[in-house]
């Protein structure tokens, strides 16, 4: 997995792990400027059927999409989602994206190509990406 930035290179604090370690109090945490972006490999192809994200609020992406590709090959466009902010800044929120004829990829990429903060940094507690494994 690749992320776009770490807020102040802080990878012990704010780093990309922490989307997946389960815990409410950790997150990454993106640098400012436009376009941030995750990006995941998996080892063999699969089908994503739905995209959840918990984002602090105020921090969240407001136009992202999302593009795959089997590993090699240039990344093809599959969707644009818009998550709602409530600009609230002490609750994070989660919002599920449903992925309709999504293609076979063994790479995602997530882009955040703006955010409800005005300096575009992302904040992420969990990614959750849902689907399944083709053999």
């Amino acid at each position: 997995m690749m992320v776009s930035s770490v807020l102040n290179r802080d990878v012990k604090q704010f780093g990309k792990k922490f989307m997946f370690d389960s815990n409410e109090e950790t997150c990454w945490n993106s640098d400012q400027g436009e376009s941030q972006w995750v990006v995941l490999e998996f080892p063999q192809p699969v089908k994503v059927s739905e995209l959840r994200l918990q984002f602090q609020g105020g921090f969240s992406g407001k136009s992202c999409k999302l593009q795959g590709s089997a590993k090699e090959e240039d990344l093809k466009h599959i969707v644009d989602f818009y998550p709602e902010d409530n600009n609230c800044l002490q609750i994070s929120f989660q919002m599920v994206f449903p992925i309709q004829d999504a293609p076979l990829v063994q790479r995602l990429k997530i882009v955040f190509e703006n955010s409800a903060d005005i300096f575009g940094r992302i904040i992420v507690y969990t990614l959750d990406i849902l689907g399944e494994k083709v053999l």
